[in-house]
């Protein structure tokens, strides 16, 4: 009887101590998001037929390679305060230069950390085929979440 007594407490305080599955379904750290405008009317969407779209000194972004979109995410560096962005439309180029801060905010146990890059600016670009670019107002030079558009470029 002493046997199956202590075999029930000792199973009891092993179920007390099993903590819950934690999922993470808070944000992690968010990539830049484009859309591309028609610089004749700004207000229209416009797909973008992208040769390639690659980090300076590094390979391209398969997911953009070859394609015709109106938006594209990419991930900012995280080991550097500055990504240079080269986009490939009909063999020309423009390159684009964002400076930033990194600032890692804890999100939750099971998602850990997340970096937001603060103080988000445009360093330089070229004006081959893309006309205008502007960092929109709800950035407010701040990247935290994916919930809308951070960059506009009008061609």
């Amino acid at each position: 009887m002493k046997k199956y007594f202590a075999l029930i407490i000792v199973s009891f305080l092993a179920f007390l101590s099993c903590e819950k599955d934690d999922i993470c379904i808070d944000g992690t750290t968010p990539k830049l998001i484009i859309r591309f405008y028609n610089n004749d009317t700004e207000t229209d969407l416009k797909s973008a037929q992208l040769d390639s779209v690659w980090v300076e000194g590094k390979s391209k972004i398969e997911d953009f390679t070859g394609v015709s979109t109106d938006s594209i995410y990419i991930p900012l560096d995280l080991n550097a305060d500055i990504t240079t962005f080269i986009l490939e439309k009909n063999q020309v180029k423009d390159t684009l230069k964002f400076s930033y801060t990194k600032k890692d905010v804890f999100v939750s146990r099971s998602c850990g950390y997340k970096t937001v890059f603060e103080n988000f600016q445009l360093d330089s670009n070229t004006i081959n085929w893309i006309k205008n670019i502007n960092i929109t107002e709800s950035t407010n030079s701040t990247i935290e979440d994916e919930t809308a558009a951070h960059i506009t470029i009008f061609h």
